[in-house]
């Protein structure tokens, strides 16, 4: 039986698409800004076979490497499969090998001790280097010019870390890669490695801690002079796992943490910050420092999002009984006190941006997508089965928004920056925007917004002749590193 299940997660723009593909010279509506040349790359869950169970979650989709190559005002795109160990044991067999998300123990007996990573969350470059990332194992490293994969990451053989976050910072002065991995040591460990690659790709630095209790763990932050990591009542739980259920369940009565070190330091001067029960964040906006305190910017919810979290939690608010917003949590580093102070900054959203070049410095320029009620019922699609449809441009000091609104029937996925080479030009903002086509299918476009002027819309929009499937994160990366990395791989 091939059929997936009926549910939303494989439903509206959940569908599964399940086919590579590639095409030059799209159509292009208005005028592509004549500095936007290198690629956008996307990561794209997408299962090749039916689920072993039929309330399987679309995190579990088989992760697809999607690239839009901008150059000489042309554009290309194409879409592969990321060749883990995983996929190629379901190729092989011809049907799902692996059970319940992040849950060994449901699998096929075949496939025991197989890396189940789908590598399916974001495409991470850095020296010269594309990685596919997915926090629950290594990473995958791509050709960038041809989409095949070329094998697991492990830095040369230095990392111990048997996963890597797929939310790395890299700074934008020393070029440094900054990442983590928890459940270092296997499924439901509290160790976390906090790790250093520096500009050249080599792993410098690998250090692990413990944390109060074994969380969900997907996105940190860095400032010039700290590494901080946040802990989520999220937790898994071993025994959970080998009576077949769950890995992750949220408890409301759980307090969370923030741990902060000398970014450069040891583990052992982290110092732990105590914050309220129940909170979860999945992407922070940005860090900084000012005046001895640690400032971490976060889009929160006093809930978990994902629905399938939600059902083994027995956690089911309504939308409109959860307390979330964009906020600006304070450590004092100064002082004894384990205390965060909080200020609200803007109102509820995520898939946070800014420009690279304000990693882990003061800012005044932030965008986040949202939920906008004037735009009609949200389109059911992406991991937690409702897509944005606006995008905010923010001043996280004044709290000034400048928004771009979809009509009904339309949303936003999460846009990357590219830096203008214009004096005066905030740079541009490019996305996939998906609309309802009234049938059961969707029409894709992506969209090239001035950075400085949200609201105006697009500039251009590039015509994709196929239904895209829901992305998680994106990644853009120059023309000229493009070539430069071919050049030194040739060489």
């Amino acid at each position: 039986m091939t059929t997936f299940p009926q549910t939303p997660e494989f439903t509206a723009l959940n569908v599964p698409v399940r086919i590579e593909w590639e095409a030059t010279d799209l159509e292009v509506e208005g005028t592509i800004p004549a500095e936007i040349e290198g690629a956008f790359f996307r990561a794209v869950p997408d299962p090749a076979h039916r689920p072993l169970f039929d309330d399987d979650t679309a995190l579990s989709g088989d992760g697809m490497l999607s690239r839009f190559l901008f150059r000489g005002g042309r554009v290309e795109h194409a879409i592969k499969y990321v060749r883990t160990a995983r996929y190629q044991a379901e190729a092989k067999a011809g049907r799902a090998l692996f059970g319940r998300y992040r849950n060994p123990f449901t699998d096929d007996a075949s496939v025991k001790g197989v890396d189940r990573t789908v590598s399916n969350t974001t495409p991470v470059w850095h020296a010269g280097r594309l990685f596919m990332t997915k926090e629950d194992g290594r990473a995958y490293e791509v050709d960038p010019d041809t989409l095949e994969t070329i094998g697991q990451w492990d830095f040369h053989g230095a990392l111990r870390s048997e996963t890597m976050t797929a939310h790395v910072r890299i700074d934008p002065d020393t070029k440094e890669m900054f990442f983590f991995g928890y459940e270092a040591s296997g499924p439901c460990s509290r160790d976390v490695a906090y790790c250093i690659a520096d500009k050249d790709g080599n792993l410098v630095s690998e250090q692990w801690f413990e944390v109060p209790y074994c969380a969900l763990m997907h996105d940190f932050a860095i400032t010039e002079n700290y590494a901080i990591f946040p802990v989520f009542p999220t937790t898994a739980d071993l025994e959970r796992l080998k009576a077949g259920g769950d890995h992750w369940m949220h408890d409301p009565e759980l307090e969370c943490w923030i741990g902060v070190m000398p970014r450069y330091g040891k583990v052992e001067e982290m110092r732990w910050f105590r914050g309220e029960k129940g909170m979860m964040v999945y992407h922070f906006m940005n860090a900084f420092e000012e005046d001895g305190k640690v400032h971490l910017d976060a889009s929160y919810s006093s809930t978990n999002a994902f629905p399938f979290i939600k059902v083994t939690s027995g956690t089911k608010p309504m939308p409109w009984e959860a307390k979330g917003g964009l906020a600006r949590w304070t450590m004092d580093m100064r002082g004894n006190s384990d205390e965060i102070s909080e200020r609200p900054l803007g109102p509820p959203g995520d898939m946070p941006r800014i420009p690279d070049a304000l990693q882990g410095r003061p800012y005044r320029t932030a965008y986040y997508c949202s939920v906008n009620p004037q735009g009609g019922p949200p389109i059911c699609g992406g991991p937690v089965e409702m897509m944005f449809n606006c995008l905010f441009r923010i001043d996280p000091e004044t709290g000034k928004l400048d928004v771009m609104g979809l009509p009904p029937g339309m949303c936003i996925s999460e846009p990357v920056h590219i830096v203008s080479k214009q004096p005066g030009q905030d740079g541009w903002l490019m996305m996939v925007i998906d609309q309802d086509a009234g049938d059961g299918s969707f029409r894709s476009e992506v969209w090239i917004v001035d950075a400085g002027n949200v609201s105006a819309g697009p500039v251009a929009k590039v015509k994709v002749p196929v239904q895209l499937r829901p992305q998680v994160h994106g990644w853009w990366v120059p023309a000229e590193e493009l070539e430069s990395a071919k050049s030194r791989a040739a060489a």
